[in-house]
């Protein structure tokens, strides 16, 4: 094999470590390896298979409606308290919200210019939580992309406007509810935060959700789903079901950016918003009767 072949080739393999990656992060977690689907670029399916017998893109299949109970088998609703062990095994019993005294400016002005990690090389801006600071409903995905490292605001990109209808399909305005990341930095070429920058970062939109206290939060994805969780469970494993934070119901669904590439999933997301905004009514009228 040349050097010209072999660069080719590793060039192409490195584009389907990232792309599958992108989806994983996204809540696909089955790929039939018997398909392959063209990379965008010089190099084609074709060719690599005349170069390498290394296997070519994935096809991507939709996620299974259960996952394998070796992996998954757990309660149905488990408390999700942060530990110092990400992803454990096993959570924790479940403690009701601690009080908070801060304000969301006072958390804000802790995070500053943050250098606490290597994401800050990279960035435009820090990209904080954004929203109602009394909001009832909480969005939390997974990290700041292109446009909201420009305009310093969380999900105003394509995954972010599909988001805007998302909210108004419940009846709502992007201005009731609060949306924020579990990054607040953009990862280069918008991959998926490492295990270590996510724990850097997350403690601070810990301390925002005990200072807006919302009713319900809607985790977008793995990565939001796991670090707010803790568990090792997917998103097609688990939507649909309402998980508890600290006293809150969590409702995980898949981030809008997979319903971009896959809008038949829209159906199953808005299953999961119903039952959102069911609690939220029941919630209110609980209040309104006390």
């Amino acid at each position: 094999m040349s050097s010209e072949q072999n660069k080719a080739l590793q060039d192409l393999l490195k584009q389907v470590r990232e792309y599958v990656n992108y989806f994983r992060e996204l809540g696909v977690e089955t790929i039939d390896s018997e398909t392959a689907t063209p990379l965008v670029g010089q190099v084609t399916v074709s060719q690599a298979k005349a170069l390498s017998k290394e296997p070519v893109l994935p096809r991507v299949l939709p996620p299974p409606t259960t996952a394998p109970k070796s992996l998954f088998a757990r309660r149905a609703v488990e408390p999700a308290i942060p530990s110092e062990s990400l992803f454990g095994d096993e959570p924790t019993s479940a403690t009701s919200m601690p009080v908070s005294n801060e304000t969301l400016e006072d958390i804000w002005r802790d995070i500053g210019e943050c250098t606490r990690c290597g994401l800050c090389s990279g960035r435009t801006q820090v990209v904080n939580t954004h929203g109602n600071h009394k909001a009832r409903l909480m969005f939390v995905g997974e990290a700041p992309g292109a446009d909201e490292d420009l305009q310093g605001k969380p999900f105003v990109g394509r995954a972010g406007q599909l988001l805007t209808k998302m909210i108004e399909a419940m009846g709502m305005k992007r201005e009731d509810v609060i949306i924020g990341n579990v990054n607040r930095c953009r990862p280069p070429g918008n991959r998926q935060p490492t295990l270590e920058e996510a724990a850097i970062c997350r403690p601070f939109l810990f301390r925002e959700i005990a200072t807006v206290r919302p009713a319900v939060i809607v985790v977008m994805g793995n990565t939001a789903l796991r670090n707010l969780l803790e568990i090792k469970a997917g998103i097609s494993s688990v939507r649909g079901r309402f998980r508890d934070y600290h006293g809150i119901p969590v409702m995980p669904t898949f981030h809008p950016a997979y319903l971009l590439r896959d809008p038949s999933k829209k159906r199953e997301t808005w299953e999961d918003l119903k039952k959102v905004m069911e609690h939220l009514d029941q919630t209110a009228r609980g209040a309104a009767n006390a």
